[in-house]
């Protein structure tokens, strides 16, 4: 049989309607607990399931208890693995729990872990104010800096040895710097031992399933806040994690003891959803191309950072998204003249495009990343990264483009040009 694009097993993969009484759709299975066909087998279930063996040859783990196992997330994370590859996934209650438990699982008292910088503003707070609790340390790295730089910093603080996870978010939130996955994998590798293996996780969310592909790059583990565009709606909250069988019984195995996986229902409302991701994002992508295009010749805007502009006249950045990325993503970031009181300007004369956080949605969306998204990031560092006050983030939907971009230049005419606001000083 021909090998069917993930697009198209979307719609039913690792679903049987014979299972359930025909249905086209996979139903929700609002349950907690799952009855037993005999005592024998609920034994041979909590066997498998708390690793006190292995499962003999075709024998599949069955369903004991929504904790630990549901239809809607097991038929999920099975169609989940099919853009990235993966041998296995798991789904988490927000994106968050998702990034949290994959640093407690692979982090241990006394580790280090190193961190792109700029991430998430979520998962920058974790690492520096949760983590150091644990006795965890953190070491930060810019995605300006090379793999040599990195390695001299680390060899230089005599910590290397402790070097137990990598974790890069790339494109970065909100900056949209780009990261060689191919690179940090190598130096994880290079850290690794027999008896410690440097593992390497990257945060994907900006990209999606589709755009960029980690695991391909050499990289352990791929993360997701699924509530962007793997959802897609605005409508849920939640994350993944996929990788290999190995480290995913870990990630699996924890997230049975925190209890953080997510419900039925957010599940069936992934599956919808992912059956739209490529149409969805392909548009997006098209209309975030216009509208890169459309600031970058605007008079009020002093930098985009979106890559299909960046690209042009850097030739590294260049080859490195031909190697690693399919597009340039959907998420443009720029800087307005002037500072946060133009931006606010901008953002609050939006009549289209919405005046809220997140991203990936059907809907566009805007923001202010310093005082809201990385508003705990210290000054000090959003400097260092560039997320200063005149710095707006945008989330390209799926609306019609010339609509979109009628909303960004009339909320960009608000904002008082420098000679403008000089006439009006004198």
């Amino acid at each position: 049989m021909k090998k069917l694009k993930p697009e198209s097993l979307m719609m039913s993969h690792g679903y049987k309607p014979e299972l359930s009484v025909g249905s086209i759709k996979c139903p929700i299975f609002q349950t907690s607990t799952f009855e037993f066909e005999s005592a024998e087998e609920g034994k041979r279930f909590f066997e498998m399931a708390y690793g006190h063996r292995k499962p003999a040859p075709n024998e599949e783990m069955g369903l004991i208890y929504s904790r630990i196992n549901n239809p809607d997330l097991e038929i999920l994370e099975n169609r989940l693995c099919l853009w990235d590859e993966a041998e296995d996934a798991a789904v988490f209650e927000s994106g968050m729990s998702a990034i949290s438990t994959v640093m407690l699982e692979f982090l241990s008292p006394g580790d280090l872990l190193l961190m792109s910088s700029p991430v998430y503003g979520g998962t920058d707070h974790f690492s520096k104010h949760i983590l150091d609790r644990f006795g965890i340390e953190l070491m930060e790295f810019s995605a300006i800096d090379d793999v040599e730089a990195i390695r001299a910093r680390l060899d230089a603080s005599g910590k290397a040895h402790k070097l137990g996870l990598i974790h890069i978010e790339t494109p970065a939130n909100p900056t949209n710097a780009m990261i060689d996955l191919r690179a940090i994998a190598d130096l994880a590798k290079s850290y690794s031992t027999d008896e410690r293996k440097v593992i390497t996780a990257v945060d994907n969310t900006y990209m999606g399933p589709l755009w960029q592909h980690p695991l391909k790059h050499g990289a352990d583990l791929v993360l997701y806040s699924a509530t962007k565009y793997i959802g897609g709606h605005s409508d849920l909250i939640a994350g993944a994690v996929l990788g290999s069988k190995e480290l995913m019984t870990r990630v699996k195995t924890l997230r049975t003891f925190l209890g953080n996986m997510t419900s039925p229902y957010t599940g069936w409302l992934l599956m919808r959803s992912l059956e739209t991701l490529k149409v969805r994002m392909d548009q997006q992508a098209v209309n975030a191309e216009k509208i890169a295009e459309f600031l970058h010749a605007h008079p009020l805007v002093e930098t985009v950072y979106f890559p299909g502009i960046q690209r042009r006249h850097d030739k590294d950045l260049d080859a490195l998204m031909k190697r690693q990325c399919n597009t340039n993503g959907a998420m443009i970031s720029f800087d307005v003249v002037g500072g946060e009181k133009e931006a606010f300007t901008f953002l609050n004369a939006l009549k289209l495009i919405k005046l809220a956080v997140s991203l990936g949605s059907t809907e566009s969306l805007a923001q202010h990343p310093a005082t809201m998204t990385h508003v705990d990031v210290s000054e000090e560092d959003r400097r260092l990264m560039n997320i200063t006050g005149k710095l707006v983030r945008l989330s390209v939907g799926v609306e019609n483009v010339d609509d979109l971009i009628w909303d960004v230049e009339q909320a960009l005419s608000k904002i008082k040009s420098p000679a403008e606001a000089v006439e009006e000083a004198i």
